[in-house]
Order: structure tokens, then C-alpha cells, then sequence
């Protein structure tokens, strides 16, 4: 005859052993109400000596709610993708909620997908970061979910995160400029608008901004975008670029893995970063800090953004009629060894 299992443990049992009330126990699983730590740890304790497993789902559906939200980004193999997805995965763990991930790359019916989730109830949320407004649900769907865009796509019906990425693309250039730079390579732009994702737009328009404020004329044949923005990618355009037999003192990558992969292709050709070159790049994910040379970058506090974008999803989950909110989150430029000496500039 089969055993049975032992019955499972309540919060009732957790609340005797620990000589806390139900509520108490509530409270700690919830994190609604502050609990003190020395009761939290208690209570905790008990939690894991009985093997208690609190039922959130459960209590979501009470409520009308799955407890689950989906996170949605273009293109999941991306370093910074990585870390941002792991500072939204632990942010919604700590308030109780279930995280489903999506890569959408281009393809709107992705997006489509996780919207008919949401209005169906399946999630009671959706992070979104389209690459394109043309491209994007956003765009011409009806009614929308409780919604939060991230990333540089403008629009004005759904609450948005953002950083500023014209402006830090036009620190960026000012910073090789400040280094004595004149001819400034783009990486990640070649200026074909009907093409171009809204993130190279933008910093694009920042270079460019840059470069025009010092009396700079922009030169089209310095800009290339190779696809994927992967360190493949950025070798792949400096090689292009090279190809092109025009000179340059410096290369503005428009993220960190792009960059990488600038330096890998500066360095096969002999070119010396910063003595020839000077690089930057953009995102400060971990590999900017380690590769050789250290990469300046554009940085952005990810903690910050992450929660910034749960806390408009769970205010918009609450009240799903009012007004759409932006928030912009800070940049900070990271000067490391890249860009640590005036360049001498590569001459073909």
C-alpha cells in the first residue's frame, strides 16, 4: 500500500512554532507590512524547519491576479539583456511575483502573443522593450495591459523607463573630443533611418550633436552598423570600416559587446587602443571592466532601472486608467584605460 504523504505545513504551524499570529507569518511571506528583523528571522526559521511553501498563486487568484508577470526584450544573449534580467527576475521575486521571459528580436506577433496573455488574465503584467515603434505592437493595438515600455522607443500610451540615450551618447563624444580626437568613428549607426532601431537613432543623433557643436561636419563614411550588436558584430564593422581606407582617432561603440569586439578587430590589424584609437562604449556591463584595455562606457544604475520599471508596472496593475508615467534614469560617463591618453590616429 502506498505511504501518504506527510500533510503540508500551513501558516497556522508556522505561526505556533514560531510564537508568532497567522498575520504575523502573513506579513513576513507578503513583505505588505514592515516586520521586525528579530520576528522575521523567527519566523523565517520556522518556515524552513517545516518545509513551508506559501501559496501565492492562491492568493493572487483571489485577488484576480496570476502573480505572474512577462519580461520581453529583443535579444536575450546580450550581456547587458543578462544583467537587466536578472535585476528584474530578483526585484520581482522580492514582491511575490513569478517572472515569464520572452525574446521578441523583431517579430511583433511575440508581442502580440504576450498582450493576448495579459488581457486574458494569464499574467497580470508586461515588460516590454521594442526595438522599433513602426515594429511594435504598442503601436496600433487597442486597448493595452497593464504595460511598462523600456528602452529608447518614444511613445506616449504606456507608462516608460528610459535613460536619456542621445544625451549619453553625446557625453560620450565629448569626452573623445575633450581627448583630442577629431575624426570620431561610430559603431552601430550608419544613418539609414528606414533600418535603424530607435536606440541607434538616438545616439546617433547625440554623436552627431556632439560633433557639431565642436564645428565638427559629420562624415557618413565613418558610421557602420553591423547586426547582431555583438562583440561579432563590432569586429565585423571596424573590419568594414578599415576597409573603407579613411582615417580616424576614435570609435564610439553604441554598447560594451560592440566594443569588445572593436577592439579585438583594432588589435589584429595592429592598431593600438588608446595610443592609435581611443574607444568607448556604452551599457558598463562586467566584461567593459575586464577587457584590455579597460573600456570607458556609458553607465547606468540597473538597480535603479529595474525597480523604477516594477514599480510603475505594480502602480499601473493596481490602477490600470491612470495617466501614463516616464521615468528617466541617470548616466554617468566611466573613464577607464580606453580612453587614457591623446590618440596619434590611425591613417591608412
Amino acid at each position: 500500500m502506498t505511504a501518504m504523504p506527510p500533510p503540508r505545513a500551513t501558516m497556522k504551524d508556522v505561526a505556533a512554532l514560531a510564537g508568532v499570529s497567522p498575520k504575523t507569518v502573513s506579513n513576513v511571506v507578503t513583505r505588505t507590512v514592515p516586520v521586525r528583523e528579530e520576528t522575521r528571522s523567527k519566523v523565517e526559521a520556522a518556515m524552513q524547519r517545516l518545509d513551508f511553501v506559501p501559496n501565492l498563486s492562491a492568493r493572487g487568484l483571489r485577488k484576480g491576479r496570476s502573480g505572474i508577470i512577462a519580461l520581453a526584450l529583443p535579444d536575450l544573449a546580450t550581456a547587458y539583456s543578462a544583467e537587466l534580467m536578472q535585476l528584474i527576475v530578483a526585484g520581482a521575486h522580492d514582491r511575490g511575483l513569478a517572472v515569464l521571459i520572452e525574446e521578441t528580436a523583431a517579430e511583433p506577433e511575440r508581442e502580440s502573443e504576450l498582450l493576448a496573455r495579459a488581457r486574458a488574465h494569464l499574467i497580470d503584467g508586461l515588460i516590454l522593450n521594442p526595438i522599433r515603434l513602426e515594429d511594435s505592437v504598442i503601436r496600433y493595438a487597442g486597448r493595452l495591459p497593464p504595460l511598462v515600455v523600456i528602452g529608447e522607443v518614444e511613445q506616449h500610451r504606456a507608462d516608460h523607463v528610459r535613460i536619456d540615450s542621445r544625451l549619453a551618447a553625446a557625453d560620450a563624444t565629448r569626452h573623445v573630443l575633450s581627448r583630442g580626437a577629431r575624426r570620431v568613428a561610430v559603431i552601430g549607426a550608419d544613418g539609414d533611418d528606414s533600418i535603424a532601431t530607435a536606440t541607434s537613432r538616438l545616439r546617433l543623433e547625440g554623436v552627431h550633436d556632439a560633433l557639431r557643436d565642436a564645428g565638427i561636419v559629420p562624415d557618413p563614411s565613418l558610421e557602420v552598423n553591423r547586426l547582431p550588436w555583438a562583440m561579432a558584430g563590432g569586429a565585423d564593422a571596424t573590419h568594414i570600416l578599415l576597409s573603407r581606407k579613411v582615417a580616424f582617432d576614435a570609435i564610439v561603440a553604441f554598447t560594451d559587446s560592440l566594443a569588445v569586439g572593436v577592439l579585438h578587430a583594432l588589435h589584429d590589424h595592429g592598431i593600438r587602443v588608446p595610443d592609435d584609437v581611443i574607444v568607448t562604449g556604452f551599457d558598463d556591463v562586467e566584461i567593459s571592466e575586464f577587457s584590455s584595455p579597460a573600456l570607458t562606457t556609458v553607465a547606468l544604475d540597473r538597480g535603479e532601472f529595474a525597480e523604477a520599471t516594477l514599480d510603475l508596472l505594480e502602480t499601473r496593475i493596481d490602477d490600470p486608467t491612470a495617466a501614463p508615467r516616464s521615468v528617466t534614469v541617470a548616466h554617468r560617463l566611466v573613464e577607464r584605460a580606453s580612453t587614457s591618453r591623446p590618440p596619434a590616429g590611425y591613417r591608412p
